[in-house]
């Protein structure tokens, strides 16, 4: 790990970040953070199967003469290695709807909910429907999906996708999230509440962007809204129902602190994640319940975000 990358990290992105990171893990984790957020990421895809297979998508980008090497954990993925995501764009796969450049870690949570046929889902908070259309093609387009989403502009964009990776079953509404528990209480067997973070696990040290807004307050303001959305899906999920919780952020009050909470006061239990990422760590247990180190985080590198990720049993 270069010491270089972790002093460039440390001059640019926010203190209190920084600081707050080698707050909560060790250091050779923290500098690891770090290290991973100077790496530019690779473009990475799934493909889409309710209209294609793997097979034909290697051979397309085979005689596209762009090469590509299989993630362990999901065979259905691809990292690319000689394309950016513009270039991908200009192909028919893409405009066809074969593929849906996504990032690993986000590809992640509906492997882990692993929602079966004929089956009712919430994607709570859906758009872009990066996982509404993932969660569609693992059930292979047979059951139901209620892809909610608050902000008017981005449905647009998530009815655009789910049209165009053909996922039929997926039916899009535009609420807030919050009142989804008293409008279908207990109705879903299985929920995905992938809630609105401050996006740490995102942030790259050469692309501002990603952390400009950042502050310890915006991530105070989160976990309001965070402790609603789930009271929200807890609410609509039936009884021995599945539900993942997942964040593109580090820190633990978006994490650890909003898990303990509803395993305090929303009548849940964290269960195991039976899937090996390649550099990911437990949850943190320390000051908090026991059940949370079946949490995994996964630490940002040139290959995926930082990301955040808990499976929970509703008693």
């Amino acid at each position: 790990m270069e010491l270089k990358n972790i002093m460039q990290a440390k001059n640019k992105l926010p203190l209190d970040f920084i600081n707050e990171i080698y707050n909560i893990f060790n250091s050779r984790v923290a500098d690891k953070i770090l290290s991973g957020m100077t790496e530019k990421r690779m473009t990475t895809l799934r493909v889409n199967t309710l209209k294609y297979n793997i097979k034909n998508l290697m051979k397309n980008l085979e005689d596209n003469n762009i090469q590509y090497e299989q993630v362990s954990w999901y065979g259905d993925s691809l990292i690319i290695k000689n394309a950016s995501e513009k270039e991908l764009q200009q192909l028919d796969i893409y405009k066809n709807g074969y593929i849906y450049i996504q990032s690993l870690s986000s590809m992640i949570p509906p492997i882990i909910l692993n929602p079966k046929e004929g089956e009712k889902v919430l994607d709570l908070t859906a758009a872009p429907g990066s996982k509404t259309t993932e969660l569609a093609a693992i059930m292979n387009n047979n059951g139901y999906i209620l892809a909610n989403e608050i902000d008017k502009i981005r449905v647009d964009r998530l009815k655009y996708n789910i049209n165009l990776q053909g996922a039929h079953i997926a039916k899009v509404e535009n609420k807030n999230g919050v009142i989804i528990g008293d409008e279908y209480p207990e109705f879903f067997d299985k929920i995905l509440l992938d809630t609105p973070c401050s996006g740490e696990g995102r942030f790259l040290v050469d692309d501002v962007k990603t952390y400009k807004n950042w502050s310890t307050y915006q991530v105070e303001e989160l976990t309001k809204l965070q402790k609603k959305l789930f009271e929200s899906a807890v609410k609509s999920l039936k009884p021995g129902g599945n539900m993942v919780y997942s964040t593109c952020t580090l820190n633990k009050k978006e994490n650890e602190e909003i898990l303990n909470w509803a395993i305090e006061r929303l009548g849940i239990e964290i269960t195991n994640i039976d899937i090996k990422i390649d550099n990911s760590i437990k949850g943190i247990t320390k000051g908090y319940n026991e059940q949370l180190k079946n949490a995994i985080r996964i630490l940002p590198d040139k290959y995926q975000e930082g990301f955040f990720v808990a499976k929970i049993l509703k008693k």
